[in-house]
């Protein structure tokens, strides 16, 4: 299947893995990348530009084909060495960059001048013009179904799709409650040219984390995800866990007086290594889309790739072509 996104990335098929924190290693972007998709090492899950630089020579090692770096812009009172981050990637040889929260528009030139294609998350139609504005190659429209942070509008990917087809000239993928054949040529069908996922590659042979977090991941529906720190317009879909039952508790407490240290101790990174790492499922937030509603095994990645590939053929070829 060829599509602009297949072609401006080198890949076989328009499938992307999803930057996650303190989960996008070179275990996982690489099977994603030998599938035929475009993998993701997350930077940001790597304490130093130092350690960057070694995870990326660890993927290629395991792999010849393309993959990405994702590199989250967020807002922090330290922030992170962000230049020496990107001084990595373009020395490593990367070509593909995901960055996602804040515009990257201070750091296109960098990259740009480095020959790197730009591909930025994005959880409206305006956000996307203005990475098309700044250079972006790509974009990859986040629905309100996602995982993680899907912004504060509440647009569902059968609305925001089509709008975004409708106002952009660069190609984009479509992100939240993709996980199958089905969703691949639906999402085409509404304008975009390939898609994201995370949570459904969470639940695969590969991906660096417990077995309890897949196991949950194959259990729940599509009923058992929660949005929390709405207070503070930072909105993430989380898995419901009695961690996030306690969050929900707190904010209807606090209210518009809620501060991030009221849950701090619920949602850090390091309190969500417990759960991804460890298993301990209730110790922290963690993100997780309404796709799990859609995930009924663990397959390896190039099992899940060359199935959604084989599903969406059939249904263009067999199904659709049937209703004419």
């Amino acid at each position: 299947m060829k599509t602009r996104i297949t072609e401006l990335f080198g890949i076989e098929h328009p499938i992307v893995q999803g930057g996650m924190h303190n989960v996008g290693f070179a275990e996982l972007a690489s099977a994603v990348s030998n599938a035929g998709g475009l993998g993701m090492i997350t930077a940001l899950t790597q304490p130093t530009p130092e350690h960057l630089a070694s995870e990326i020579a660890r993927c290629q090692q395991m792999t010849d084909k393309p993959f990405g770096v994702n590199l989250t812009f967020l807002p922090s009172f330290n922030a992170p060495p962000y230049p020496e981050y990107i001084d990595v990637i373009i020395r490593s040889g990367v070509k593909a960059v995901e960055t996602a929260g804040r515009s990257p528009e201070q750091y296109m030139g960098q990259l740009k001048a480095a020959g790197i294609k730009v591909i930025h998350k994005c959880t409206s139609v305006r956000h996307a013009l203005k990475a098309e504005r700044i250079g972006c190659d790509a974009v990859s429209v986040d629905g309100f179904e996602c995982g993680g942070h899907p912004g504060e509008d509440d647009v569902p990917n059968f609305i925001l799709l089509p709008r975004a087809a409708e106002e952009l000239k660069i190609p984009f993928i479509a992100s939240g409650g993709m996980a199958d054949g089905r969703s691949l040529v639906a999402a085409m069908a509404l304008g975009a040219e390939g898609m994201n996922m995370g949570t459904r590659f969470l639940a695969t042979k590969e991906a660096p984390v417990h077995e309890n977090v897949k196991q949950a991941i194959v259990d729940a529906n599509e009923l058992q995800t929660r949005l929390i720190m709405r207070n503070l317009k930072n909105t993430e879909r989380v898995m419901d866990n009695a961690a996030v039952r306690e969050i929900i508790r707190i904010e209807s407490e606090k209210g518009d007086q809620e501060t991030i240290d009221d849950i701090r101790h619920l949602v850090t990174g390091a309190k969500g290594k417990l759960v991804l790492q460890e298993g301990k499922m209730d110790e922290a937030a963690w993100s997780c889309g309404m796709v799990v509603g859609l995930i009924n095994d663990i397959p390896s990645c190039d099992e899940l790739v060359s199935r959604i590939m084989a599903e969406a053929e059939g249904i263009v070829r067999q199904r659709l072509a049937g209703f004419l």
